[in-house]
């Protein structure tokens, strides 16, 4: 019994990490983006710029430790790693879901997102498993004996890993868990379907009695029904709080409004473009690749000469800088305005491009590789 114990704990935990490092080392630049929302809660800003590193580095970790569990090489030492991340992570979801800090662990990264707790239930699992392979450490045999063989697996097992993650990095996910991956319609994404019903929401108000300073909660409907709203002895005190009483179907894009600097709205006009549309997403203008911007300005100056293509830059900088931006780099492009969290969604790149028509994610590209002019024309523009 304890041999069948010891051997699913390995195959769970082992197959686990190996599929969670995977999944988030697919989109390593999504993970660094969850990681800096760790380092805010807990003021370790300074990490921040280093995010998306730590998170390959933590993806490969992930792994190697999943993969060595299951190889079981250096069983003693892999037990400890296990045991030390997880308690780790188990203290790290709790905190989040307590405390309501971050909404989503980022596990598995945008492929299967999960809430707080359940985060914090799939890591208490986790920790049971591991303790029990702790345990057991002295049990585990390696598949191979010789240890020259062990340490060339395990090297082999680490470069392809870290490579993996890097690759994804400078390039794109391989599978594109994103709302706004190729062949989407995105205005589709951003409606509720017929039949579906929205989040429903109550307005709580709080009330002090004048004279017996009586306090209490009440919401909107119970106001009227009670009619309590006609005793002068009860007055609302502070602002009225927005409750969800019922969650209702989500769309997968709920949160993209695209805006000229003066803030009217251009999401329809820009989206639903039933021609060819460039779209180039650069979210952060400080950060921004400054020779990528310079190739795409030119690629921009030549789609709409010779096509007549729509170009367009989306930023989330203030206007006043994407001013100063635009002049000093002569940009070509039309400019306009988003949050920084779609911008992010759009692609994993800073600049990263999009190929629109007529609401369809046509195709998308980091900026390390962007096709050339021609090689665009003779696929799309010329057609």
């Amino acid at each position: 019994m304890k041999n069948i114990t010891l051997s699913f704990s390995r195959f769970f935990v082992g197959v686990l990490f190996i599929f969670s490092g995977l999944i988030k080392a697919n989109d390593p630049l999504g993970f660094g983006y969850k990681l800096q929302e760790y380092f805010e809660v807990f003021h370790m800003n300074f990490l921040s710029g280093a995010a998306t590193g730590i998170a390959i580095l933590l993806c490969t970790l992930e792994i190697v430790l999943g993969a060595l569990l299951l190889l079981g090489f250096w069983s003693k030492k892999v037990a400890w790693g296990l045991l030390l991340l997880i308690i780790f992570f188990t203290l790290l979801t709790f905190i989040s879901a307590a405390f309501k800090v971050v909404t989503s662990c980022g596990c598995f990264g945008d492929a299967i997102p999960l809430t707080p707790w359940q985060s914090f239930g799939k890591d208490l699992i986790l920790l049971v498993l591991i303790i029990i392979i702790f345990l057991n450490k002295n049990r585990i045999q390696p598949l191979f004996k010789k240890e020259s063989t062990q340490i060339s697996i395990a090297i082999v097992i680490t470069l392809i890993s870290l490579g993996f993650g890097v690759f994804t990095y400078n390039v794109l996910p391989i599978i594109d868990f994103l709302p706004y991956k190729v062949g989407v319609h995105i205005p589709s994404q951003m409606v509720i379907p017929p039949g579906e019903k929205p989040d429903e929401y109550e307005i709580m108000y709080h009330l002090k009695n004048k004279q017996t300073r009586e306090e209490k909660d009440m919401s909107d409907k119970a106001y009227l029904k009670t009619e309590i709203w006609k005793d002068n002895n009860w007055e609302i005190i502070g602002e009225p709080v927005k409750r969800l009483v019922k969650k209702g179907f989500e769309p997968k894009i709920k949160d993209l409004i695209i805006t000229d600097a003066s803030g009217t709205d251009y999401t329809k006009e820009l989206i639903e473009n039933p021609y060819y549309s460039l779209v180039f997403v650069a979210y952060d203008l400080k950060n921004t690749n400054e020779t990528a911007i310079g190739k795409l300005n030119a690629l921009a100056i030549n789609a709409t000469q010779q096509f007549n293509i729509r170009t367009v830059l989306l930023t989330s900088n203030s206007a006043q800088d994407a001013e100063a931006y635009i002049k000093k780099h002569n940009l070509f492009s039309e400019v306009f305005y988003a949050d920084a969290v779609p911008l992010k969604s759009m692609v994993r790149a800073n600049p990263g491009v999009l190929l629109l028509k007529n609401g369809v994610v046509v195709n998308k590209w980091h900026h390390h590789n962007v096709p050339t002019f021609d090689q665009l024309s003779r696929k799309y523009f010329d057609k």
